[in-house]
């Protein structure tokens, strides 16, 4: 019986460390969109928690520590998604506009996880290329590579084309949480266009009318 009973013990640990953490990025995620990464301290994100200061430092060391923590969390989600749709392709049409479209709306949904996570100088030493986002760019790699050989994607250099529809994913995306005018429809269609006709295939500006 006392072996159940510690069993459940440890069992109740893992899940408040676990919840512990998760509390704090949650924090974290908030507090980075309201205040930006530069101005925020690690005393901002425990107020923004319910938990005892030294608490804090038993899951992270800095706040440096935090935001690739939440950058990690949001790679986890958002993978899933955009491997799907890859995967759904029949064509390199739907391979590109899928993965846009479901990337763009993520960040939709989400958007104080992208605010929080937007580049700024501030940020010049933080690394944001943490494990799991770099494995979310090799597997885009490899579906590129398969895409390839399958004949559903042009050949070509797999790892410059993956950096260049990431480069494009994340730029646009950036723009569209900080214009009410850009839709993920209309960035979806804009980024597709690109890949599929190059400049001179972007839709046309609309010009107000005087």
């Amino acid at each position: 019986m006392s072996a159940e009973l510690d069993l459940k013990a440890r069992g109740k640990r893992e899940e408040t460390k676990a919840s512990n953490r998760q509390a704090i990025i949650d924090a974290a995620r908030r507090v980075f969109a309201e205040l930006g990464y530069g101005a925020t301290t690690v005393r901002d994100i425990i107020r923004a928690t319910e938990l005892a200061s030294g608490t804090f430092y038993n899951y992270f060391k800095s706040k440096e520590e935090v935001y690739q923590a939440l950058r990690d969390e949001t790679a986890l989600r958002v993978r899933p998604r955009l491997r799907a749709e890859r995967i759904r392709a029949r064509n390199f049409e739907e391979f590109i506009s899928g993965s846009f479209r479901t990337f763009f709306d993520f960040v939709k949904s989400d958007q104080a996880t992208f605010a929080s996570m937007r580049r700024n100088p501030d940020m010049q030493h933080v690394r944001i290329d943490t494990p799991e986002v770099i494995a979310g760019f090799d597997e885009l790699r490899a579906d590129l590579e398969v895409a390839m050989r399958g004949g559903l994607v042009p050949d070509t250099d797999a790892d410059l084309l993956m950096a260049t529809i990431v480069g494009v994913a994340f730029e646009v995306a950036n723009h569209m949480i900080s214009r009410d005018d850009l839709s993920v429809d209309d960035a979806a269609k804009f980024a597709t266009a690109l890949f599929l006709g190059g400049v001179p295939g972007l839709p046309k500006r609309k010009h107000a009318k005087r």
